[in-house]
């Protein structure tokens, strides 16, 4: 029996695994990609196609020569342009949808934390929204970057966070926009979030004066400095924004320059 095309909904939350796992574990293989396959109603071998598939809208990848079938369909290009348009919106469109799939309320399916929640109303709403959405990027970011931080490598999931570029306060529009994301370990998030390193256009990690002043530091020597100038561990997909990394190197690591 031949399926029919996929619909809307089946393309968003195929797009959804899309952003959440390493490209290089797209197979039939994958539990991921069996558990969606079963939920929508596809074969394993179909779902793994489709999410292939998205990976020729993406520029980077399209260098390395991955670029799925050359003849998609073309609502996936719609799904793909879809969230690139609006991250915040359509990441939890596709979280709500997952949950309808899985016949689950979004706070299981999410797998979010309902701790300190007000009982119901729109607050309550308005934060579930905020975690799902936080939920979304973190997955995300660390599949783009293979749980790996981008700085040292470090790969224990515990102590990786999904790094705004542009912080979370100053650019409502691309909150969720994976392009705007790092993985880092807890060390050098914080020293990026308080513009003590930064990263260059050309993918190169840049340590401020305020951390090299203290370059007989044992802690500094061994944490950091080895770091200085070198090339950042780059995503399999979803590369960071050169403009959002400008923005950060101009507004967040010159101005701590300045400060110190």
């Amino acid at each position: 029996m031949v399926r029919e095309n996929w619909n809307r909904e089946e393309l968003i939350v195929a797009f959804n695994l899309y952003c959440k796992i390493p490209f290089g574990k797209i197979t039939s293989r994958n539990p991921e990609i069996i558990n969606l396959a079963k939920i929508i109603g596809r074969t394993p071998s179909a779902v793994a196609l489709k999410l292939v598939n998205f990976a020729r809208f993406d520029p980077e990848l399209q260098k390395r020569n991955i670029a799925g079938m050359s003849h998609g369909s073309k609502s996936e290009g719609e799904i793909w342009n879809e969230f690139h348009g609006n991250w915040s919106e359509l990441a939890f469109e596709s979280e709500m949808l997952l949950a309808r799939f899985k016949g689950e309320a979004i706070e299981n399916s999410a797998k979010i934390n309902l701790e300190n929640l007000p009982k119901d109303g729109k607050e309550r709403e308005a934060i579930i929204k905020v975690r799902i959405n936080q939920n979304f990027f973190r997955s995300a970011i660390l599949a783009s970057y293979d749980n790996k931080c981008c700085v040292t490598g470090i790969s224990i999931p515990e102590l990786l966070v999904s790094s705004h570029i542009v912080p979370w306060s100053k650019d409502e529009k691309n909150r969720l926009n994976l392009h705007n994301g790092l993985c880092l370990n807890l060390l050098h998030d914080k020293a990026f979030d308080r513009g003590l390193m930064t990263i260059t256009k050309d993918y190169k990690i840049k340590l401020s004066s305020a951390i090299t002043s203290h370059k007989h530091d044992e802690a500094i020597e061994k944490f950091f400095l080895p770091y200085d100038n070198r090339s950042i561990y780059l995503p399999n997909k979803f590369l960071p924004d050169k403009d959002f990394l400008t923005y950060h190197y101009e507004n967040i690591f010159i101005k701590n320059k300045s400060l110190n």
